[in-house]
């Protein structure tokens, strides 16, 4: 189940309706995923900010933390420092127990720390907090899901959350002897009903309905029963046809809750299967182009790409991210001669699309392939990311080009603070094609824009001696999360009062002291 919070239900009519997922935010949920995938070895608070932004730019944040809260559950986060965290705080706080004001002094308690635990300064300082929940480290997610397979645990889920305050349940199955069977299996108070002729042909011909009380029934509401609920719910989705209709007790309104086989269904047991790769070169580009945040992304096989009177099935593609433009990548590996040449004859008849192969530089090929209008990137032993990212590059500055030739001369966005991500986001480009180009009603701050009314503001309520943690939190408030840029423009710098916090001070504009 997800938790309450989280439930999309619909009231329209005086029903119950839940706001499923459909086919539309697979491509959402493939990217849920992977903010997982490409944060796994990083902190929890990296991949908490990606998600973050990942619910802007969705504009559905339930959806999004609904789908992250069930790969939560298969993660594993792990506290990743080169010292114990509690024993590197005990000596550092003891180090710094006559009070710890500025930059130096803050080094100066570290390195006395460091030398009573046999470490370096830079060991105590990355240990400091590491078992804080946003310094966690992403180890491992347990359960690899398919995009399509996530989409259909969150919609099993919110049913299941749907049904946490029903009072009564009323179930029609292709298989009413396995309902049943869940029903006892469960504990629930139920009744099983003969149809009349006329209602036996709506689902599977069943002649028979069973009927599940709540906990209301008993006059008290549980906890467990909810649970129970949502278990039978489980088993009931696992059956060829049905239809459950439930009365829910709405915040003392009740309401009526319909679900059929065509909303809900139990992913497999093994929801995904790894994806093969021909060789363990491309396995290994795949991990690690992956793990990277770049305007590209990566696709297994992509369509086929017509060669004449044959196909070719590159390997890979590169779609880019901020406009409709695929270059595709092929791996040549080991092969023997003439298969060598087959692909070679198969890439010179590739007319029309934009191709990288990657070439073993044992095949001595890399000038062949140049000749067939596609670019080489020789490797040996594994494909280097930084020589295909290279490559990219060339195709990236000629779109970037075209994207902001395509720009209006300025940009005047509502919005009183814009990232520039955001800006290149609401205008289908790169933050590349964004940064040249005037916003005259905002002023650039970092990453920033932010109009000159909301500076003022700022300047009001931001006041030199309050923390830091203070600030940002004001900051916060108008979408601003540079604090280091804001405070900056505002006129301010951060003191450090100690390990763990700072305090804002009014930035001297003379450093001399007159002696």
């Amino acid at each position: 189940m997800l938790t309450k919070d989280l439930l999309r239900v619909s009231r329209a009519g005086g029903g119950y309706h839940p706001q499923f997922a459909g086919e539309d935010e697979t491509a959402l949920a493939a990217r849920v995923l992977g903010c997982y995938q490409g944060h796994v070895g990083e902190q929890r608070g990296a991949l908490t900010e990606a998600l973050r932004e990942l619910e802007r730019d969705s504009g559905d944040f339930k959806l999004v933390r609904g789908l992250a809260k069930l790969l939560e559950r298969e993660a594993t986060f792990e506290a990743r420092a080169t010292l114990d965290p509690r024993r590197a705080r005990r000596a550092a706080f003891e180090a710094g127990e006559r009070g710890v004001v500025t930059e130096a002094e803050r080094e100066e308690a570290l390195a006395t720390a460091a030398d009573s635990l046999d470490a370096t300064p830079e060991a105590v300082a990355t240990s400091l907090y590491a078992d804080l929940d946003d310094r966690q480290v992403l180890a491992t997610i347990d359960r690899a899901w398919e995009p399509a397979a996530l989409v259909d645990q969150y919609n099993l889920s919110l049913a299941q959350t749907a049904l946490f305050d029903a009072t009564e349940i009323r179930v029609r199955s292709s298989d009413p002897r396995r309902v049943v069977s869940a029903v006892k299996r469960l504990r629930l108070l139920y009744e099983v009903r003969r149809l009349p002729e006329d209602e036996r042909r709506r689902v599977a011909a069943t002649d028979r309905e069973v009927v599940v009380t709540g906990p209301d029934a008993l006059f008290r509401s549980t906890r467990r029963y909810g649970t129970r609920f949502a278990r039978l719910l489980r088993a009931l989705a696992g059956t060829r046809e049905w239809e459950l209709r439930a009365t829910v007790d709405d915040r003392g309104t009740e309401r009526e809750l319909v679900l059929t086989d065509a909303d809900v269904s139990v992913p497999d047991a093994d929801p995904v299967t790894e994806v093969s790769y021909d060789s363990g070169v491309e396995a290994d580009f795949a991990a690690r182009f992956g793990s990277l945040d770049l305007d590209w992304e990566l696709v297994r096989e992509p369509d086929a790409v017509a060669a004449g009177e044959h196909v070719v099935i590159p390997d890979f593609a590169f779609d880019y991210r901020h406009g409709d433009f695929r270059v595709y990548f092929e791996i040549m590996g080991f092969w023997t001669p003439e298969y060598v040449e087959k692909k070679l004859t198969r890439l010179e008849a590739v007319e029309d699309v934009k191709m990288l192969v990657a070439v073993d530089e044992s095949l001595g090929v890399g000038e062949a392939v140049e000749t067939r209008d596609h670019r080489a990137v020789p490797y040996s032993g594994s494909v280097r990311v930084k020589d295909v990212r290279d490559a990219l590059r060339g195709y990236e500055a000629d779109l970037a080009a075209e994207a902001a030739a395509a720009l209006p001369d300025e940009l005047h966005p509502a919005a009183d603070v814009v990232t520039i991500a955001d800006l290149a986001a609401a205008n289908g480009v790169s933050e590349r094609a964004i940064e040249d180009t005037p916003v005259p009603e905002h002023e650039r701050v970092g990453r920033t824009f932010v109009r000159p009314a909301v500076l003022d503001e700022l300047a009001d309520r931001v006041e030199a001696g309050m923390t830091l943690s203070a600030a940002e939190d004001i900051l916060a408030e108008f979408g601003i999360d540079d604090a280091s840029a804001a405070l900056s423009r505002l006129g301010y710098r951060v003191a450090w009062d100690g390990l763990s916090g700072g305090t804002v001070r009014r930035r001297e504009t003379d450093t001399g002291d007159g002696a």
